[in-house]
């Protein structure tokens, strides 16, 4: 009998018995605990976001604005069918934001050139302006959060963050 591959098992089996006895207690998570990270999340969120209240509040635009304004930025030449469906705003709320971002000069419409009924939307040179001083703030405060965690931390809670917005 190979004694060798015998201790290995038994080793194998002991540290999946105790990762098992781990992950059984994480997802048993109690509802405090719960509590205490929607809470953690939400001031996550809301510290991540106040940073850029100064500048918001410069060009007289808010969260909405924003949220606009980032997308606008990462998706370039959305159309305002894509733009609907990544905000879950409806066409009303959206469109109240555009216009706003219209009368400030922040935002250009393209037509399709194949089918003319789509609208493509870009940040103008001003939009792209505004975007980076709100992102430079943001980037502070999670580029410090990202450098004072391990890149075991940083991994996980991106796939946990995954998962919690993919439900």
């Amino acid at each position: 009998m190979n004694y060798k591959y015998l201790l290995k098992n038994i080793f194998v089996s002991i540290i999946c018995q105790y990762n098992l006895l781990i992950m059984k207690e994480l997802l048993y998570l109690k509802d405090d605990q719960l509590k205490d990270l929607i809470e953690k999340l939400f001031i996550g969120y809301r510290e991540t976001f106040s940073d850029s209240k100064k500048i918001l509040n410069k060009y007289s635009i808010g969260l909405a604005h924003q949220k606009v304004i980032h997308l606008l930025s990462m998706y370039k030449g959305i159309s305002i069918s894509e733009l609907l469906k990544k905000l879950k705003v409806t066409k009303q709320s959206l469109n109240r934001v555009l216009k706003d971002l219209i009368k400030l000069d922040i935002i250009v419409f393209k037509k399709d050139e194949i089918d003319t009924r789509i609208k493509h939307v870009y940040l103008n040179d001003k939009g792209k302006k505004i975007f980076e001083e709100i992102f430079l703030l943001q980037k502070k405060r999670i580029y410090n959060a990202l450098l004072n965690s391990s890149s075991e931390e940083v991994i996980n809670f991106d796939n946990v963050l995954k998962k919690i917005i993919n439900g």
